[in-house]
């Protein structure tokens, strides 16, 4: 009896039967917004769970909705259905499995009626992820973006290089009155051919009165693409800044080539030493401050003759010391800068020296 209690025991006994899943995405939780003029994008991580915990075995597609309210609980009315995404080896008739920490995205484009001329006016998005049934487990976290309408870009925008840097010039647009909650500002961008990073290089408000930003921090010998767009900011007492872009300029393509010659050297002296030993005239001269200086060249004539230049090497110091001189001669002496790409500066104002 005792055995056949124990035999009973030992027996895998079922639990209490768990109820199918329903196969529902888990909400999403990091839906992000961002406003380019009439255009906002929308992007998320693709859900691989379902709100049981499961491995999701099929996605469908997605409901994006957007609300000029802040409540969003629903998504019955959505502007726009995603598909799922497509993974590689998926069949045609299904979606596989949905791949760790995919992304999916989505632009709306803004109707002209939800635009609003209050600054603190919002319009909201949230999505909801079905399953292959159109079925879905609820509204994704709520985002918002500014209602505020965008500037267009200014016009005509050109560069132009020079030996101070590149000069970024356009065409302000008419004049916005500004709001107590609202600015603009012109902000120029410029990326390096082949990089995919975009750097601000200027801004300027969009009342000032020279439309113009100057860039300083290029690197010369390189091809560059820069544009211009009017971003919008928006303040409201207690808040943070939220902020907008319009809009882009065509980009402008620039290759900065340096054809600039390094300033002309200054102050330039010559001093004849002698007297007890082998005669020599020191030159020196005020040192030359540009970044890509590469040296000096030193020049020399005498009286009714050309300049010729008497340094074998590029001169690294403003000073030289001319051992080749003969008594009873004047000599006249000029310098000039050269930079590292060879550019050279016109030749100084002369300094003379006799010899005894």
């Amino acid at each position: 009896m005792l055995s056949a209690t124990a035999a009973l025991v030992g027996c895998g006994v079922p639990g209490v039967p768990k109820p199918p899943s329903l196969d529902l995405p888990e909400p999403v939780t990091d839906l992000r917004a961002v406003r380019k003029g009439d255009r906002v994008y929308l992007n998320w991580t693709v859900p691989t769970e379902t709100t049981d915990r499961i491995r999701l075995r099929h996605l469908g597609r997605t409901r994006i909705c957007r609300s000029l309210l802040v409540t969003m609980t629903t998504c019955l009315n959505p502007v726009a259905e995603v598909p799922p995404p497509r993974i590689a080896g998926a069949s045609p008739q299904r979606n596989a499995k949905p791949a760790a920490n995919a992304q999916q995205n989505y632009i709306d484009n803004l109707p002209q009626t939800l635009l609003s001329e209050n600054p603190g006016a919002r319009i909201f998005y949230g999505i909801s992820v079905l399953n292959e049934n159109g079925r879905g487990a609820g509204i994704s976290n709520v985002v918002n973006v500014p209602a505020a309408a965008a500037l267009p870009p200014p016009s005509d925008f050109r560069a132009e290089v020079t030996a101070e840097g590149i000069i970024l010039r356009w065409t302000g647009i008419p004049h916005v009155p500004e709001k107590p909650a609202l600015r603009h500002t012109y902000r120029v961008y410029r990326r390096l051919e082949g990089g995919d990073t975009d750097a601000v290089v200027g801004e300027v408000p969009l009342e000032a009165s020279v439309a113009q930003v100057v860039d300083h921090s290029f690197e010369w010998e390189r091809t560059y693409f820069y544009r211009a767009t009017v971003a919008t900011l928006i303040h409201e007492e207690g808040k943070p800044e939220v902020q907008f872009e319009g809009d882009d300029t065509p980009a402008v393509k620039v290759f900065v080539h340096d054809v600039f010659p390094p300033a002309t050297p200054n102050g330039l002296q010559a001093v004849f030493s002698g007297v007890g030993q082998q005669p020599f005239i020191d030159l020196i001269w005020a040192p030359d401050t540009d970044a890509d200086l590469a040296g000096y060249n030193v020049f020399r004539r005498e009286a009714g003759g050309e300049p010729v230049k008497i340094n074998s090497e590029l001169v690294k110091e403003p000073a030289f010391r001319d051992m080749s001189i003969a008594s009873g001669k004047t000599y006249f002496y000029s310098v000039s800068a050269i930079d590292v790409r060879g550019n050279e500066s016109a030749h100084s104002e002369e300094a003379s020296e006799a010899v005894p």
